[in-house]
C-alpha cells in the first residue's frame, strides 16, 4: 500500500488527504498538535516512524526564517521517497503584468520562500508553484457574503489563482512525474476586482466601491498583495503532467463553489485577508 506522510495538515493538504483516503492511501499528516488525523510536527519520534513506513511525502509548511521540515528532518528524507513541495507563485516577484513561467528567474521579496523552494528544488522534490487558492469555504464569495470585499482602483493590476481542487489533481499527477518546479494555475488571469464583482454576481449584491489602496485601510499583507502583478503560465503542467485545470477561470470555479455552500453547511469564513492566500496551503 502506498503511504504519504503530510507536514502541515492545512486547507489544501486536508483536501489531499481526504482524497487520497478515499482511493486507499495510507495517509498521516502533523500539525501543530496531534490530533485524530494527525501526529504533532514536534514529537520527532512519531515523524521517525512515519517516515520510515512512508513512499511519499508532501510539505506544505511555509518557511520562517528556514524551512521548518528541512531543518528538523531532512536528515530523515532519502531515496525511498517521492518528494512534493506546495511553494508559491510569488517567488517569481513583480513582473508589472508579464507572464512568467518555471525558467525564470526567482525573485519573490520574501527570501525565505524562494530559499525553501531552492532547498526542496535540490532535493529532488516536485515543486508545486501555487498562485492565490481559493475552493469551497475559502473564496470571494465569503468574503462578499460577511461584507470584507474592497475594490481597488487598480486597473492595470492581474493575477493568476487556482481552485483548490485542481491543486489536489496537479499532486496526484505529479507522483509519477519527475523533479522539477510545475507552476499550477487556472487557465486566465485576471484581476482582483473582476473576482469580486463575479462573487457579487453570483449572490446578488451589489460590488463595493472602488477605493485607492490608502481609502480601504488594508492591511500590510493585503497591501503586499496589490504590490504584485503577474500571469502565470501553467503550459508545463500540462505538458509534463497531463493536467488540465476543472476550473479553467475564476468564474467557473465561484460557480461550483457556490454549489457546492449551497449542498452543505453555511461558508466559514475566509482565513486571509485576499485571494493570494499563498503561505497557508
Amino acid at each position: 500500500m502506498a503511504g504519504i506522510l503530510i507536514f502541515g495538515l492545512g486547507y489544501t493538504a486536508s483536501r489531499l488527504a481526504e482524497r487520497l483516503r478515499a482511493s486507499g492511501w495510507a495517509v498521516l499528516g502533523t500539525r501543530r498538535e496531534a490530533a485524530a488525523d494527525a501526529i504533532a510536527f514536534d514529537d520527532a519520534e512519531a515523524v521517525r516512524v512515519a517516515l520510515a513506513g512512508a513512499t511519499h511525502v508532501l510539505s506544505s509548511v511555509p518557511p520562517g526564517e528556514e524551512d521548518p521540515v528541512l531543518a528538523r528532518y531532512g536528515a530523515l528524507l532519502d531515496d525511498r521517497h517521492w518528494l512534493g513541495y506546495l511553494s508559491s507563485t510569488g517567488v517569481y516577484g513583480n513582473t508589472q503584468g508579464a507572464w512568467v513561467d518555471e525558467s525564470a528567474p526567482l525573485r519573490g521579496r520574501r527570501s525565505a520562500r524562494t530559499a525553501a523552494d531552492a532547498q526542496w528544488l535540490a532535493r529532488g522534490a516536485r515543486i508545486f508553484r501555487l498562485p492565490g487558492i481559493y475552493g469551497p469555504g475559502r473564496s470571494a464569495l465569503e468574503r462578499v457574503a460577511e461584507g470584507r470585499v474592497h475594490r481597488i482602483d487598480l486597473p492595470k493590476q492581474v493575477f493568476s489563482r487556482i481552485h483548490v481542487d485542481d491543486i489536489v489533481r496537479a499532486v496526484i499527477a505529479g507522483f509519477d512525474a519527475p523533479p522539477g518546479a510545475y507552476n499550477i494555475a487556472d487557465d486566465h488571469p485576471g484581476g482582483q476586482n473582476a473576482v469580486i464583482e463575479e462573487a457579487c454576481r453570483l449572490l446578488r449584491q451589489p460590488p463595493p466601491p472602488l477605493q485607492s489602496l490608502d481609502e480601504a485601510g488594508l492591511s500590510p499583507a493585503a497591501r503586499a498583495f496589490y504590490a504584485e502583478n503577474r500571469r502565470v503560465a501553467n503550459g508545463k503542467a500540462k505538458r509534463v503532467l497531463g493536467w488540465r485545470p476543472l476550473y479553467p477561470d475564476y468564474r467557473a470555479g465561484l460557480a461550483a463553489c457556490l454549489a457546492c455552500s449551497a449542498t452543505t453547511s453555511p461558508p466559514t469564513a475566509s482565513r486571509h485577508p485576499t485571494a493570494a492566500a499563498a503561505d497557508q496551503r
